[in-house]
């Protein structure tokens, strides 16, 4: 079983490198008989213009895209920009051959300035790999720049996915859930509405 994550960050070092290799250790204690391994988008970039602009493929992309079409899985990270993922981590994935991901599982994971660029997950990448028809993983993994400051949180939700990831190819369940992550809801109601209708109309609920 080999596990690949393609990593689009545009840095060297990247904070998108940086969760990419937090992911994989992570999915490597989950399933320690997998295989891991990350392709760095970023040194195939003269590569991925040129089969664009061509449809010449370098030997180098080729062996990249091959790994990709092996893989059991997919852990697919990218830094937010403008509200999306990167050009380069959509370069890459226009490249790939039609049916080349699908049913395949994909942990997504974004890195960005701030927690509202978070949306670009659910916005962005979700839809991109629905129409790849891949299974994306309903435990994504965003890491904001004051994440790297305290990482205790963004390490939890990195758990929390791998355990999901390690699940979905192990056809079991989720393992206990005493690593599980519930994000603060803001908009969390304290009372019931029939308790806030009978406080304004006077009376008691």
């Amino acid at each position: 079983m080999r596990i690949v994550a393609i990593s689009a960050g545009a840095g060297s070092p990247s904070s998108t490198r940086n969760l990419a290799d937090r992911i994989l250790a992570e999915v490597s204690g989950q399933l320690p008989e997998a295989q891991t391994g990350v392709l760095d988008v970023r040194e195939l970039g003269h590569d991925l213009l040129t089969a664009t602009t061509s449809g010449l493929r370098s030997e180098r992309l080729g062996s990249a895209i091959q790994q990709v079409a092996e893989a059991a899985a997919i852990v697919a990270v990218t830094p937010v920009f403008n509200g999306s993922y990167s050009g380069l981590f959509k370069l890459f994935f226009d490249v790939l051959d039609e049916g080349t991901l699908a049913e395949v599982p994909v942990l997504l994971a974004a890195t960005g300035g701030t927690a509202r660029h978070s949306l670009a997950i659910d916005q962005a990448m979700v839809p991109l790999f629905f129409y790849l028809r891949a299974r994306p993983l309903p435990w994504p993994v965003y890491a904001a720049t004051d994440d790297w400051a305290d990482p205790q949180a963004l390490d939890a939700r990195v758990r929390q996915a791998a355990e999901a990831l390690a699940a979905q190819l192990s056809g079991g369940p989720p393992s206990s859930g005493r690593n599980r992550v519930s994000p603060a809801d803001d908009f969390q109601l304290e009372n019931s509405f029939e308790e806030m209708f009978a406080q304004l109309a006077g009376g008691k609920p």
